[in-house]
């Protein structure tokens, strides 16, 4: 008398879990989806935007922060050129991170970017960035990673500051190009 209850319980349980599994599952892609369209969390476009100078009203001044990190496992020291900046919003900015390898193996990073406060993300937009590609780089050698990016003119006022962070891991293992330790 209790099997058929029994059976609707555990059809309703395993039923339970696999929604829930399929649930967390989707969720990355609808995150990313949800990020980009609204502009949060600070996901930077991460492709080249098109640059047209605009030759009308000059822009205003906004504060450009830079921030270089680098986990403990990798053995590369990453550093921006300049930490802060005053720029126009609607110029051409150009800058670079220096990238130095101190391992006597070949490694290749890859950086991650990210731009604060959020809402800011929308209007930073880099027309040339090493994050745009791998950066492989020799045992004890050291390059020089350009940035090239404007401001939109139409950020909000109330962002005076917009804060550039990138994270370079090691992608070593699944680079296109040699395996780890071997130099190409």
């Amino acid at each position: 008398m209790d099997k058929p209850r029994n059976n609707r319980l555990i059809i309703g349980l395993v039923s339970g879990a696999i929604a829930m599994f399929a649930f967390g599952f989707a969720l990355v892609p609808l995150y990313d989806v949800l990020c980009e369209q609204l502009g949060i969390n600070g996901k930077p476009r991460n492709s080249a935007q098109i640059y047209s100078a605009n030759t009308d009203a000059p822009g205003r001044l906004v504060n450009v922060e830079f921030i270089a990190q680098v986990p403990a496992s990798l053995p590369w020291e990453f550093a921006p050129e300049v930490k802060r900046m005053q720029v126009r919003t609607g110029e051409l900015v150009r800058t670079h991170f220096n990238a130095k390898n101190l391992s006597g193996q070949h490694i290749v990073g890859q950086a991650i970017p990210s731009v604060s406060p959020g809402q800011g993300a929308a209007y930073f937009n880099k027309t040339e960035c090493f994050c745009f590609n791998q950066q492989p780089l020799e045992g004890h050698s050291s390059a020089e990673l350009g940035l090239v990016f404007f401001v939109d003119k139409d950020l909000p006022n109330s962002i005076n500051t917009l804060t550039l962070a990138y994270t370079l891991f090691d992608i070593t293992d699944s680079a296109s190009g040699s395996p780890k330790g071997v130099s190409q």
